[in-house]
């Protein structure tokens, strides 16, 4: 085990911190009326696709551009679904699961040459899919089933038309009026990270428990919270490349994940109400909230969270 691998075993731990509130889970019933086509008109419309010849670079310098953590893959000529790459493919192919292998078996741990690889060595194939003539409720149902932030919409034949995400479903919902506060419904056993952990065993913590972010707590200290978008954004400017000498994979994974930590830290706090939380969420443009209590960190509130909480009661 390398050395840097060995003084960042703490950095793996499970924080729980249950506050000064005993808070357990909540139990909720179903209230959305249906209307068969609805998900259509909150779903994107006009969505970037890629086919499957486009390099790995090249589609992760795509959504880096355009802000996505998920991107279809589509036949050229008739936009048939044919798969879908996200922030969390990117993220195993960087050192966290099955796909790193393309790096790390077929080109020698040689990332320059890995990622010239077209997308469909790493894209997800077998996609989740909604028909144009889903409710909002299926949706809902869907994403909580298969615990998937963003859906594509195909037609009968498969032709990509829309994608409907967790943001989306949350933005319809947020002015819909429940009764309950963060504490309620946040996440309270956390996995956390700390900012001198290598991006390599980040990485690995967030393909095998299939987290999307990881809050960074130094000395019990909230420091930030690093995501797979980060992460991915990191490959996606080139900036990654600016780091590398000989171009092994390992250069960048080893670097601390603090280099990728944003400077724009937002927060909430327990008694503050889901309504309250889901505005703050699309208005800071974020998937996710910690939840601060007497300075200290004991939970995390997310865009799932969110959606589950407003469409039930």
């Amino acid at each position: 085990m390398p050395h840097s691998e060995r003084n960042f075993k703490q950095g793996d731990k499970l924080l729980k911190m249950p506050g000064k509130l005993d808070r357990g889970p909540v139990e909720f019933k179903s209230r959305i009326t249906a209307q068969k086509g609805e998900v259509m008109a909150i779903a994107t419309r006009e969505v970037i696709s890629v086919p499957q010849t486009m390099s790995i670079i090249d589609a992760v310098e795509t959504m880096t551009r355009c802000g996505f953590r998920r991107l279809p893959v589509v036949d050229a000529g008739t936009r048939r679904l044919r798969g879908i790459v996200t922030s969390g493919d990117v993220i195993n192919f960087l050192g966290g699961g099955d796909k790193f292998n393309l790096v790390q078996v077929k080109h020698d741990g040689n990332l320059l040459a890995a990622v010239n690889e077209s997308i469909h060595s790493i894209m997800t194939q077998q996609v989740v899919t909604l028909p144009n003539t889903a409710t909002i409720n299926e949706a809902i149902h869907v994403i909580q089933e298969k615990m998937t932030g963003g859906i594509p919409i195909v037609d009968p034949e498969g032709v990509l038309e829309g994608i409907v995400t967790e943001r989306d479903v949350m933005t319809v919902l947020a002015n819909e009026r429940v009764s309950f506060k963060v504490e309620e419904i946040m996440s309270r056993s956390l996995r956390v990270t700390e900012p001198d952990c290598p991006i390599g065993r980040v990485t690995r913590d967030m393909t095998q428990h299939r987290f999307r972010r990881l809050p960074v707590v130094s000395d019990d200290v909230l420091y930030g919270i690093i995501t797979t978008t980060d992460i991915m954004k990191y490959l996606g400017s080139k900036k990654v490349f600016d780091q590398l000498v000989t171009g092994d994979v390992d250069e960048v994974m080893s670097l601390p994940v603090r280099n990728l930590v944003s400077g724009n830290l937002f927060t909430i706090t327990p008694e503050k109400s889901v309504n309250q939380a889901a505005r703050e969420m699309v208005d800071r443009n974020v998937g996710a909230l910690p939840v601060i209590e007497s300075a200290r960190l004991i939970g995390l509130v997310t865009e799932f969270d969110l959606v589950k909480a407003l469409s039930r009661k």
